[in-house]
C-alpha cells in the first residue's frame, strides 16, 4: 500500500513559500539528516549543507520567495513547478523571476531525501545580465533551429 503523503507535500510547499533566514533552523523537520541536494550551483549531501546553501540565497539577494504553481505527488516522488522572485543586491529596484521544477524523493516518513532543482541558468540569469547577457544571447541564436 502507497502512503498518501499529500499532508507532508503541502507543509513543504507551506515551508518553502514563506520561507525566512529564522526558518532555514527548522529545516530538518522537513528533510532527513542524509538529504542529497543539486541545483545548477551546488550539490551536496547532508541537511545542514542544504541549509547553508538557504543561509547563502538571503545573503546574496533581496527579498527572495519561491511561489510554487504546480504539484505532482506519484508515491514517495513529487514534482513541483515554482517561480522563485528576488532582488540583486546592487540592482534592488528591479524584480527578477526564476522558473524552475524541483523533483523530490520522500523518506517513509514524508521528509525530503532527495532533492534536485532544474532552472535554466542561462536563459533565466546570465542572459539577464548585461555583459555576459550579450554573450548568452549571442549564442542562443547561432543555436536555435530556428535562425
Amino acid at each position: 500500500m502507497e502512503i498518501d503523503h499529500t499532508a507532508a507535500v503541502n507543509r513543504l510547499i507551506r515551508f518553502f513559500e514563506t520561507l525566512t533566514l529564522q526558518s532555514i533552523a527548522s529545516l530538518g523537520e522537513f528533510y532527513v539528516s542524509t538529504a542529497y541536494f543539486k541545483d545548477p550551483f551546488n550539490e551536496v549531501r547532508n541537511v545542514q549543507q542544504i541549509a547553508g546553501i538557504f543561509t547563502h540565497m538571503f545573503t546574496q539577494v533581496d527579498a527572495p520567495r519561491f511561489e510554487v504553481t504546480a504539484t505532482i505527488v506519484q508515491g514517495h516522488q513529487v514534482f513541483l513547478a515554482w517561480n522563485f522572485h528576488f532582488h540583486l543586491r546592487n540592482r534592488s529596484h528591479e524584480a527578477w523571476q526564476i522558473r524552475g521544477a524541483t523533483h523530490l524523493r520522500l523518506a517513509a516518513d514524508g521528509r525530503v531525501a532527495y532533492h534536485r532543482d532544474y532552472w535554466d541558468a542561462a536563459e533565466e540569469l546570465y542572459e539577464k545580465l548585461p555583459v555576459l547577457g550579450l554573450l548568452m544571447r549571442f549564442l542562443r541564436r547561432r543555436a536555435s533551429a530556428a535562425r
